[in-house]
């Protein structure tokens, strides 16, 4: 009869503490998705400086309400919204991975 092998303690919890690094490192990379609609603003219009993201809680929803210059909202909007709805669309998806709701609108 074969005997199995002895374990080791030692490597079966160096194993479980490797997941718990891996958990952890996922947790630091949680987006900021308030500088995430800040830095994408500030990219996209003339005056970075006019550049104001404020964060709502309405219910379990995050509304995220960015304000521009009055001259550089046709550049944040885009041309039939498409740039807004972009915009939109990717604080959705980051927010998707960090498990909440948001919105965003442009005031």
């Amino acid at each position: 009869m074969a005997e199995e092998p002895p374990t080791n303690e030692a490597n079966v919890e160096e194993a479980e503490f490797d997941d718990d690094e891996e958990e952890d490192d996922f947790e630091e990379l949680e987006p900021d998705l308030k500088g995430l609609v800040e830095y994408v603003a500030r990219a996209l219009v003339d005056k970075a400086d006019a550049v104001k993201v404020d964060e709502v809680q309405d219910g379990n929803t995050t509304v995220y309400e960015l304000e521009v210059d009055e001259e550089d909202i046709g550049k944040v909007i885009g041309r039939q919204g498409r740039v807004v709805r972009g915009l939109r669309a990717l604080v959705k998806a980051a927010a998707t991975r960090k498990g909440t709701r948001v919105d965003l609108d442009v005031v």
